[in-house]
């Protein structure tokens, strides 16, 4: 039997269930990074080409595969080298019709401290008949008195496929920092032929470090994850599961209604880093991005 992973969040129904932001002055929101990606990814000629390519403000992407291949890469990049208070990313990914896409980032996002407003990240993902996504985002790094709110919507086509991880780490512990204060809001909902299928959201505010150490939300752990797999079933349960001894945290996994959950506590963001390419490969399916191996 796998060990159970601790419940680090608590629950929320709706993503709109937030307190509100302190006031923003006209003076800081001229200095705010705020950037936007739009990507289409469409098949054509036996693979999967950029059908369109939108960029905005801070955010940049990449194809290091070029247009070859069944499957695209994408890279997302943050040329602001960062968040903090007031900064706004949105990503809007469509896969089309039996067109493949593996998104990733070049580096794990940085999440700075804010006295005032959050940083605010909002993507949203739209995969079509057939088509298959990978949402593979490094690591976010949250640093003292973090104030993040992010939101991830996914609309799939009944047969469409999408794998989605994303992982966050509550200060870097080689470096001696904690996670000490701060406010965190991760909301996901996905939706397949426009029925919810998925929602789920975890919330830290106040005193995050305090809350981590209990032993029924992290037991002491930095760092969280959780992946998505759809469709998933319990041959991926299993592979995972007789993994167990291999994990460096704590790894609970279950399946129900055609998809597949792993949530992942850790204590450090090394160790994270190992378990989800251990999770990630025994999920089966496409082969990791390059940077999460480097």
């Amino acid at each position: 039997m796998v060990r159970r992973s601790r419940t680090w969040s608590n629950r929320i129904v709706s993503c709109g269930s937030q307190a509100s932001a302190p006031p923003q002055t006209d003076r800081l929101a001229a200095n705010r990074a705020v950037g936007r990606i739009a990507l289409k990814v469409a098949a054509a000629c036996g693979g999967s080409r950029r059908a369109r390519v939108h960029e905005a403000g801070s955010l940049r992407v990449r194809f290091p595969n070029g247009d070859r291949g069944r499957t695209l890469d994408a890279v997302i990049v943050n040329t602001a080298g960062g968040m903090t208070g007031g900064d706004r990313f949105d990503i809007d990914i469509e896969v089309g019709a039996n067109a493949s896409l593996t998104a990733t980032t070049a580096a794990a996002e940085k999440i700075y401290r804010s006295l005032g407003p959050p940083a605010q990240i909002a993507v949203r993902l739209k995969v079509e008949a057939g088509g298959s996504l990978a949402w593979l985002p490094q690591e976010t790094i949250l640093f003292d008195q973090v104030r993040l709110r992010r939101s991830i919507e996914a609309d799939l086509a009944p047969d469409a496929s999408l794998v989605l991880a994303e992982a966050a780490v509550f200060g870097r512990s080689a470096m001696g920092e904690a996670v000490v204060t701060g406010s965190f809001f991760d909301c996901w909902r996905v939706r397949v032929a426009g029925a919810l299928v998925f929602a789920d959201a975890i919330r830290f505010d106040g005193e995050v470090a305090k809350r981590l150490a209990a032993r029924a939300v992290a037991g002491g752990g930095i760092a969280i994850a959780t992946v998505l797999k759809m469709p998933g079933d319990e041959a991926g349960v299993a592979a995972v599961r007789v993994m167990q001894q291999n994990f460096a945290g704590e790894v609970g996994v279950s399946a129900w209604n055609g998809l597949a959950v792993a949530r992942l506590v850790a204590p450090d963001g090394a160790a994270l880093r190992r378990d989800l390419v251990n999770v990630l490969t025994a999920f089966g399916g496409r082969p990791l991005p390059r940077l999460w191996l480097n």
